[in-house]
């Protein structure tokens, strides 16, 4: 839909959501609002919400010029806040009975290609991964602050990484010497050692994701949503989350059986949806992405 950010499985969430004209709907992490976009279409009223004051303020805009005669404040809500406390946000702009909510747990590609906001190891910028400019602790942080156990652990956590003890002992080397502070300067640490690369794969890819899980506290924001959001649903609502890393599914999985055996509602996915072949050509950020839906009873 847009430069800020391309959505991805952006007809197949529409579909599940089963979006219909006059109901309300969450957009739990806005981005670049490709699938409140297509909600708004639809005719459905969407409250969107993020952490990012780059994408509501892109949203607003993007979608002011997009939509004719958009109404703010009663089509689209756009609020300032993290997921997790969805159920609060979505109460205070009354949207507390809904017909479908969505969580894309992507990173936007906005935060990929502006260097300074230091999400992606292929470009030089600051050490910050923080989606929130708010929060307090960057990645230079923690590559800087943690203990030598607490940064494998870290590794290995968030980013599975299997080179954590290699990868940790050239970070405490480097720190011994100068601070370390950009991402490109991570990146060259990292290379230096790890043995080999995997054809395809960045060697530094896993430990950036392990940052910035860490530094956005993403999967434990995710934990705490999806039995809020499944609380705000309407009978028959439907609550959709996109994942791109099998930590994420693992944990979406797990909750909507939890669901499911607590007889709280149905899984829709019995089996994750998954790219196309032609969406993942035309966007290769997609390949990763995985869709599951749960309905309530």
């Amino acid at each position: 839909m847009s430069d800020y950010h391309k959505s991805v499985l952006l007809q197949e969430t529409i579909t599940y959501l089963d979006v219909k004209s006059g109901q309300k709907y969450i957009d739990g992490t806005l981005g670049g609002g490709g699938h409140t976009y297509e909600i708004l279409k639809h005719g459905g009223k969407v409250l969107g919400i993020d952490v990012d004051e780059d994408a509501l303020t892109f949203v607003k805009n993007d979608l002011g010029i997009k939509i004719k005669d958009l109404k703010f404040g009663e089509d689209l809500v756009l609020v300032k806040g993290n997921f997790k406390n969805i159920d609060s946000l979505a109460k205070e702009q009354g949207f507390d009975n809904v017909s479908g909510i969505l969580l894309d747990i992507g990173v936007s590609s906005h935060h990929f290609e502006d260097p300074e906001r230091g999400f992606s190891f292929q470009k030089e910028g600051p050490l910050d991964m923080r989606m929130d400019k708010d929060l307090s602790v960057k990645a230079e942080d923690l590559i800087n602050g943690l203990s030598k156990n607490e940064l494998e652990e870290l590794l290995i956590k968030f980013g599975e990484e299997p080179f954590s003890r290699r990868i940790v002992a050239a970070i405490l080397e480097r720190r011994k010497i100068k601070r370390i502070e950009t991402t490109t300067e991570l990146a060259e640490i990292i290379r230096k050692a790890v043995p080999f690369i995997k054809k395809g794969i960045n060697p530094a890819t896993r430990v950036f994701q392990a940052l910035r899980i860490a530094v956005n506290d993403e999967l434990f924001s995710l934990i705490d949503a999806l039995p809020k959001a499944l609380s705000l649903l309407e009978s028959k609502g439907r609550l959709a989350v996109i994942s791109f890393h099998s930590l994420e599914d693992r944990i979406v999985k797990r909750t909507f059986i939890e669901f499911a055996e607590q007889g709280l509602g149905t899984i829709v996915t019995k089996k994750p949806i998954i790219p196309t072949a032609e969406e993942i050509e035309v966007n290769s950020r997609s390949r990763s992405s995985k869709l599951r839906v749960f309905e309530k009873i």
